[in-house]
């Protein structure tokens, strides 16, 4: 759907925001052609509205090695709203989903993807990821996933 030349997805009939982890970024930077990098390709060149978290903003300049391609990434990856957790309470919500995880016999490999999906879950955005965890933790909780084809 077109809104004033932004594409705008939407879920459940609702306008989403896509939020982007690491997991998909890194598919994109890497040119992989797996349905992760052209799904984002699509996102920057429909203009949607799509955002990363300040962890993934990290983990994905983390693992660059060149300076050039440091700072070209880096300023890429600017261009989006950067989402923040909004406080204490975000962090026991993570553990709380974490639990509920737990609970259903599912452990959660990374903390860092528990504070993505806390995030997404706070913001109403869609994720899209490569990452099998989220998936469990969506089962448990209100964490939207933005299926790619």
């Amino acid at each position: 759907m077109l809104d004033s030349g932004r594409v705008i997805w939407l879920l459940n009939g609702k306008v989403a925001m896509i939020l982007l982890d690491t997991s998909a970024l890194i598919e994109f930077l890497n040119h992989t052609d797996s349905p992760f990098d052209r799904a984002i390709e699509n996102i920057i060149l429909s203009s949607a509205d799509a955002a990363l978290t300040d962890i993934v903003l990290t983990e994905v300049l983390q693992g660059i090695r060149l300076e050039r391609d440091y700072r070209e990434i880096k300023e890429s990856l600017l261009t989006f709203p950067v989402l923040s957790l909004k406080g204490p309470q975000s962090y026991i919500h993570a553990a709380d989903i974490y639990r509920k995880c737990r609970a259903k016999g599912t452990t959660i490999r990374s903390t860092i993807d528990l504070l993505i999906a806390q995030a997404a879950i706070e913001y109403g955005a869609a994720l899209l990821h490569n990452d099998r965890d989220f998936d469990a933790i969506a089962s448990v909780s209100s964490l939207k996933i933005f299926h790619v084809a």
